[in-house]
């Protein structure tokens, strides 16, 4: 799903302005974060996508902070890797409510001792994408696609042949369990947050179809060919705030009809200037095929594994986050109840809700 930290940044900001012109604060500490991070870029020379697409050049950007550290044997037994969710970035999580809790000096992840690896999926960020210039022409890429490159990122570029942890958060949750088969013996624990382990169908499929779907109808879409950004981009915005919403955060922070409307177009008209139909159609497509039930027995690190109960995206009355971790070895499954701190998906980005479950889980990984 969609990176909610942003989307929360939008809500709150709009609210607040109804009530106050300092709402750029948030902004100037996040820039704080963002000036911590170290950027680069990484380009892949004819990379192969699963569709058999090939890319001649493949820019993969990422944001680290703090530096690797090995053992005498020469394996990397510091870095941590957080994945974003859908539309995101990694830094999505330079921020106060994040990289604040986790990665500041003395926190559960401090970057004076962990190398800490934020990179940009395929079709995001700084990466590669359809929106720099290939549109419709861009391969269609997969969340498999995603993973290998992030493996190339870390092992041909960064020079990780390990990691402690790897971390994601909602399409980043669903690489997670990727992760975890694929390349099995290469990380120490797994944590990830908001998602399920199986194919997406249901109330879920239906929401991104709709999205995609209103795009691709939309005659001004002209298959990817579009000269402005075609309106059913506005449209499949809609399903995405749905999706992200919880009831409980939109009262609190839209609690009259005139600030509800307030918040939703403030949030419409914003991804309307910042997003691309293109690189929304792909972002979405690319979780098609997603689907790691059959090969959840493979998956032998510890892993963290927390949704919250308010998460419209993955609904707890359906039961499928319970019945996917029994089939994982060594899974710790937690649902963080309703409360006045969660918010919804996006609760996913919010240390201060499951750092303690987070702390603990630390604490039975094997010593290195």
């Amino acid at each position: 799903m969609v990176s909610l930290n942003r989307f929360y940044e939008l809500c709150r900001h709009a609210a607040l302005l109804l009530l106050t012109a300092t709402a750029v604060a948030p902004v100037l500490r996040s820039q704080t974060w963002t000036s911590v991070g170290k950027p680069g870029d990484y380009l892949v020379k004819n990379f192969r996508f699963t569709s058999g697409e090939v890319l001649p050049e493949l820019r993969l950007h990422y944001t680290t902070l703090g530096s690797p550290r090995k053992d005498a044997k020469g394996i990397v037994r510091n870095a941590v890797m957080v994945l974003h969710g859908t539309g995101g970035a990694g830094t999505s999580f330079l921020n106060k409510n994040y990289a604040g809790e986790l990665f500041a000096a003395g926190k559960l992840l401090d970057s004076s001792k962990y190398f800490i690896i934020l990179p940009d999926g395929i079709g995001h960020g700084a990466s590669s994408k359809p929106s720099d210039g290939l549109r419709a022409k861009f391969p269609k890429y997969t969340y498999d696609d995603m993973v290998e490159s992030q493996y190339q990122l870390l092992t041909k570029h960064l020079g990780v042949n390990h990691v402690r942890l790897i971390m994601g958060t909602s399409m980043g949750c669903m690489q997670g369990w990727l992760w975890g088969y694929q390349h099995a013996d290469f990380m120490d624990g797994l944590a990830p947050f908001a998602c399920v382990p199986s194919q997406i169908a249901g109330r879920n499929r239906m929401m991104r179809t709709m999205a995609m779907d209103a795009i691709r109808s939309d005659p001004a879409w002209n298959r990817g060919n579009y000269t402005s950004q075609p309106s059913g981009l506005r449209t499949a915005s809609m399903m995405l705030y749905m999706m992200g919403s919880a009831p409980l955060v939109q009262q609190r922070i839209a609690a009259t009809r005139d600030a509800a409307d307030s918040v939703i177009r403030a949030y419409l008209d914003d991804r309307m200037r910042t997003s691309d139909a293109n690189d929304f159609l792909y972002q979405f497509d690319a979780s098609r095929d997603y689907d790691p039930s059959p090969f959840l027995a493979k998956i032998t690190a510890p892993a963290l594994y927390i949704n919250s109960a308010d998460d419209q995206v993955n609904p707890p009355e359906l039961g499928m986050a319970e019945k996917f971790a029994t089939k994982i070895a060594h899974a710790k499954f937690i649902m963080v109840p309703i409360s006045e701190q969660t918010r919804g998906h996006g609760t996913h980005s919010l240390p201060l809700v499951w750092g303690k479950y987070l702390q603990d889980f630390l604490t039975t990984l094997p010593e290195r």
